[in-house]
């Protein structure tokens, strides 16, 4: 480095000092020493003090693997903090080589905040989530806790309560988006509430400096939901990724590639500073809606199994007596056993454990309860009581181990007196007048008012969704229409049927690829419904 250089980057002194040399030269890098603190699940990484006197801006940013997410972040920090090409130093608050060692062990959300630099160019401080876990090779089952501990950084007391702005990071050279990185924005906007829209934008790595055509094309076509400009298009950033290369051969190429990243940032802070933030409880809402709508759903689907089963049962013994079968008959006899859970070769620990009712003999959450070492802190539970099981009962009789309830069948002979006590113990004396067949088909008909009932349950998560969320067509919706249409459909439901189908029919481009994506396993097969 010059002796003019040096003498450029002595305003950096003090935190150079607090840093780690990785390269000297043009530029010279250095990695900072972020303090880091494990809230819960969670990673903060701050730099500085805060003011809390002084505003502070939050960008939560998704992007898949290479789409130059970490140099972005990089980016933020370094005009954060005022640097400029001629200051010939780069700082890094990614450790890239740490990172890439570790990125398929771990699926932490980062936050990084960057305090005490209000002035040099942002009149405010910034905070950045990162969520590398998304979409990534690891498999979708790893999304499930990404968003668990994005629910718990928002919800949480010390978290983070507002957004200014989500980043979908993406190349500017893509000319259309994968089924991955359709799966990764779906999967995010799934998230939110729909007052988020306005403040989601698409943030374009690896620029030539020219408007990205393709790749905005390619997002309108994705029916990504967005904040549009005045001429309805998707608002967009664009940023090169070159700026902490050595310049030694190619100063002239970096320092214009530079100028890209400083038009990008000045106009991207300038969006953070004009758009008004949005409070996070509608989020929160829609995360709560969305564990419940799939514990419930879940849930409904083996109690469904358990009306038919039972169903199936009552259906033989109807027949045997129709033709005068002689007793005992050989029927189908349902039971209930705890089953010890496998979470496979992973071991993930939201597979490995059941939030059970033993009154109701149902599992209430399983799988998908990452976070919570109690039933009372699952978030099924509400005032006290749990929203998925038959009874509704209180958490007290509720337990979060390393089994679940599993329905099985086996062939029992049954004679006429247990049958008689099976569905006459509890007759009133005008039912006792009515003949055994009349009982049975009375039975009969109380397990399909409860499975109706069942499924009217299920609808109505669905819709109260569709009224809160942003992407109400995700992923994590539409694995569950088709169940509840086919089920629908032998109620003869119609209305609720063609509502139901219309949600599947408008999947757009992006829900479709997403939903590819997400039932592709990781050897590129198609996985089994």
């Amino acid at each position: 480095m010059s002796s003019q250089n040096t003498n450029i980057s002595s305003k950096y002194q003090d935190i150079i000092s607090r840093s780690i040399l990785i390269s000297s030269g043009s530029p010279s890098v250095y990695q900072l020493k972020p303090k880091k603190e494990k809230i819960g699940s969670l990673t903060r990484m701050t730099v500085g003090e805060r003011n809390m006197n002084k505003t502070n801006r939050t960008i939560l940013l998704v992007g898949e693997s290479g789409s130059g997410k970490s140099v972005l972040i990089n980016s933020l920090v370094n005009y954060t903090m005022g640097v400029k090409f001629e200051d010939e130093v780069w700082f890094q608050i990614i450790e890239e080589e740490k990172r890439k060692q570790t990125e398929s062990q771990t699926s932490d959300v980062i936050v990084y905040q960057i305090f005490g630099f209000e002035g040099e160019t942002l009149p405010y401080s910034l905070t950045i989530i990162d969520t590398p876990g998304y979409g990534d090779t690891r498999g979708t089952n790893l999304d499930v806790i990404v968003s668990q501990r994005l629910f718990d950084l928002f919800r949480s007391e010390d978290g983070v309560h507002e957004v200014d702005a989500v980043g979908l990071v993406m190349k500017a050279t893509e000319n259309r988006l994968n089924d991955r990185l359709m799966y990764v924005f779906n999967s995010v906007t799934s998230l939110f509430g729909k007052d988020l829209e306005k403040n989601i934008v698409a943030l374009m790595t690896h620029s030539d400096g020219r408007k990205p055509k393709n790749a905005l094309e390619a997002l309108e076509d994705a029916k990504i939901k967005c904040a549009k400009n005045e001429k309805n298009q998707p608002v967009y950033f664009l940023f090169n990724n070159c700026q902490h290369e050595d310049r030694t051969e190619d100063e002239e190429y970096l320092e214009s590639a530079t100028k890209i990243s400083v038009r990008g940032m000045r106009a991207f802070t300038a969006f953070l500073e004009k758009t008004a933030p949005q409070k996070l409880e509608k989020t929160v809402d829609v995360l709560n809606e969305r564990i419940r709508l799939t514990a419930c759903i879940k849930n409904l689907g083996e109690r469904i199994n358990l009306t038919e089963l039972k169903y199936i049962g009552m259906k033989q013994i109807q027949e045997g007596v129709k033709k005068n079968e002689k007793f005992p008959l050989k029927v189908d006899e349902i039971y209930k056993e705890k089953e010890a859970i496998d979470g496979g070769r992973r071991k993930f620990l939201f597979l490995t454990r059941a939030v059970c009712c033993t009154v109701c003999q149902e599992n209430c959450h399983y799988p998908g309860c990452t976070m919570a070492w109690k039933p009372e802190h699952c978030e099924v539970m509400k005032k006290g009581y749990c929203t998925v099981c038959t009874n509704k009962c209180p958490v007290s009789a509720h337990v979060k181990d390393k089994w679940k309830y599993v329905t099985k069948t086996r062939k029992v002979q049954k004679t006429s007196a247990e049958m008689i006590q099976m569905y006459g113990k509890n007759m009133s004396e005008s039912m006792k007048k009515l003949s055994f067949e009349e009982n049975l088909e009375k039975e009969m008909n109380k397990l399909r008012s409860e499975k109706s009932q069942l499924l009217d349950e299920a609808y109505q998560h669905v819709v109260k969704l569709e009224q809160i969320a942003l992407n109400v067509d995700s992923v994590s919706t539409h694995v569950h229409l088709d169940v509840l249409i086919e089920k629908m459909k032998e109620r003869g439901d119609s209305e609720k049927v063609q509502k139901l189908e219309e949600m599947r029919n408008r999947v757009d481009e992006g829900t479709r690829a997403a939903l590819q994506y997400a039932m592709t396993d990781q050897t590129g097969t198609k996985c089994k419904n």
